[in-house]
């Protein structure tokens, strides 16, 4: 039988919008007829997150958003997605608080890099994600160097990310400036691209860049289609 897929989301909602899609895109295409996805949604108020990122006051989300994931869980949820890359420095205090399995945005995406044999790969994100260890040693654990921009760019992406994109503005500038910052990490030896944020890729796709481009969101949400048929 199928398994029901706890989403944590809202983390803005326009990129849990994109896994709920990709979810049931993969499902149809591996059952076909009238087939969907078992889905629970727990969609958090982002403001609440936002300003707990803002002020450095992660224990204050861990409780926030393990408060969504129990009610996930005692709702029928076999396995849970927290769907942002940033929340994930949470993550543990998260699966301290419930049973069912949640499965790392991080480690997905380091397997599909060493599928497609990247040894040096950048990251782009939140400043939190791109400064921060949480992430970068879930991916250096499997042998993968990471590289992120300078001061200035990471600055400029993160403003991106809350001023535009989690807003639901998408800029032809901005997509301009990432893209410049992406062809700089390229000739800085990066193989591959993280887009390593769950709004980067409303604005960025491979259609947009030579580099292999390795779209969290969608690679999470395969992942999340494929284990609720295992």
């Amino acid at each position: 039988m199928m398994k029901t897929i706890g989403l944590l989301g809202g983390m803005s909602w326009e990129s849990t919008v994109t896994y709920y899609r990709v979810i049931n895109e993969v499902i149809k295409e591996k059952l076909a007829g009238f087939h969907s996805a078992k889905v629970l949604l727990y969609s958090v108020d982002f403001a609440e997150i936002e300003k707990c990122q803002a002020s450095e006051m992660w224990d204050e989300a861990a409780e926030i958003l393990a408060s969504a994931a129990k009610g996930l869980e005692r709702g029928g949820a076999d396995f849970l997605i927290i769907c942002t890359n940033t929340m994930h420095k949470v993550a543990d205090k998260i699966q301290e608080a419930i049973t069912i399995p949640i499965i790392h945005i991080a480690e997905a995406t380091a397997d599909e890099l060493k599928k497609h044999g990247i040894k040096k790969t950048a990251l782009l994100g939140t400043k939190y994600t791109m400064k921060q260890a949480f992430y970068k040693d879930k991916i250096k654990s499997n042998g993968i160097e990471v590289i992120v921009p300078n001061e200035r760019d990471m600055e400029l992406i993160n403003n991106v990310i809350y001023n535009e994109l989690c807003l639901g503005i998408i800029s032809e500038k901005s997509k301009k400036e990432l893209l410049r910052v992406i062809k700089e990490l390229e000739d800085a030896g990066a193989q591959g691209v993280i887009l390593g944020c769950t709004e980067i890729g409303l604005l960025i796709s491979q259609k947009d860049t030579s580099l292999p481009v390795f779209d969290t969101t969608r690679i999470h949400a395969k992942r999340a289609a494929i284990q609720s048929l295992d």
